[in-house]
């Protein structure tokens, strides 16, 4: 393998991924098959905040739908109650979720374990109970409609194919921000903070305001992903932001390997593929079927990847193929030697 692809292989990585993601619509003449990438772009954006939290820092979450809500809906309230720019609107989304989250955070990482899982399934509860509740600023259960079109000064983005870029050109930017954060002196104290919280205290780790730090970030990751999702479909439901939506995140980040910013990318586009599917089959074997056959299945996916490959489908192929690779060299080594 050249050196300058070992040196530099995630700057190569992003460059590759934005060259086939700017070639890939030339060839696709179906909508619905842009909304999935849409979909696929937004979720990774979610469960790369999720990898970053669970997978570097150590602390579980089972509430990230909180944030993706906070930020679809501040979006949607600020735009068309008070008329404020869309772009304004998205942003004030961002830095509430995350002024939540930090606050938040002050309070929940006194906790560990299955306790801290628990405080955060609570935030969403909490969450959705307001959003079907408050039904003069949230529109209730029947949903928030009326969300205005981001704009690029007089251009309007009101198709598939412009809200696919601007998903993506997001998506490049969180991936390119996550991969110098665990690249830096930061992602190192992160991995000793989930490797033993009592160690990386030790060393002078200031251990709660990492958490906290990730925790906020990984909060505004979210709360992105939600503005977007409300400008592009021009409306939400509370829905859309249960703890179904929670749980489907966790799947992703496992599935992809917790521990990976591109296996967040993997994660989410392997589920979403699987959940059109299962989804479908569902339907058809049981009609009156609800959401909760769904979270089951997931649970089932979950199960069945811990077991068989606990590193991820993405980090664990990636592992293999690496090892294979020295193997290989080994041996060859060896027969030019003898």
């Amino acid at each position: 393998m050249p050196g300058w692809i070992r040196r530099y292989p995630n700057a190569i990585g992003l460059v590759i991924l934005a060259v086939v993601l700017a070639v890939v619509p030339l060839g696709i003449q179906n909508n619905y098959i842009l909304t999935i990438l849409i979909f696929v772009a937004e979720f990774t954006m979610l469960t790369i905040g999720l990898s970053l939290l669970m997978g570097y820092a150590g602390q579980i979450s089972l509430g990230q739908a909180t944030f993706f809500g906070i930020g679809a809906y501040t979006t949607a309230i600020l735009s068309t109650h008070f008329q404020f720019s869309p772009w304004l609107s998205l942003a004030a989304g961002i830095v509430l979720a995350a002024g939540l989250a930090y606050l938040i955070g002050i309070l929940i990482f006194r906790l560990r374990g299955h306790y801290l899982a628990m405080a955060t399934l609570g935030m969403n509860i909490i969450l959705f109970l307001i959003l079907t509740q408050e039904v003069a600023w949230t529109g209730g259960p029947s949903g928030f409609r009326g969300i205005p079109d981001l704009t690029l000064g007089s251009f309007v983005l009101s198709s598939d194919i412009h809200y696919y870029y601007l998903f993506w050109f997001f998506v490049l930017i969180v991936i390119a921000l996550s991969l110098n954060i665990v690249n830096s002196r930061v992602g190192r104290a992160m991995r000793a903070l989930h490797t033993s919280e009592v160690a990386a205290e030790t060393v002078g780790i200031n251990t709660n305001a990492y958490k906290r730090k990730v925790f906020t970030l990984s909060a505004a990751y979210g709360a992105l992903a939600g503005g977007l999702h409300a400008a592009y479909l021009g409306f939400i439901s509370p829905s859309s932001f249960g703890i179904g939506v929670s749980i489907e995140l966790v799947v992703m980040a496992v599935a992809g390997g917790l521990a990976s910013v591109w296996g967040a990318l993997f994660g989410a586009a392997i589920i979403i593929l699987i959940d059109q599917y299962v989804g479908n089959l569902i339907e058809i074997i049981i009609p009156q079927a609800s959401g909760e056959y769904e979270i089951i299945a997931f649970g089932l996916i979950l199960m069945v990847i811990m077991v068989f490959m606990p590193e991820g489908l993405f980090s664990g192929t990636v592992n293999r193929l690496r090892e294979w690779y020295k193997e290989r060299q080994k041996n060859r080594a060896q027969m030019m030697a003898g």
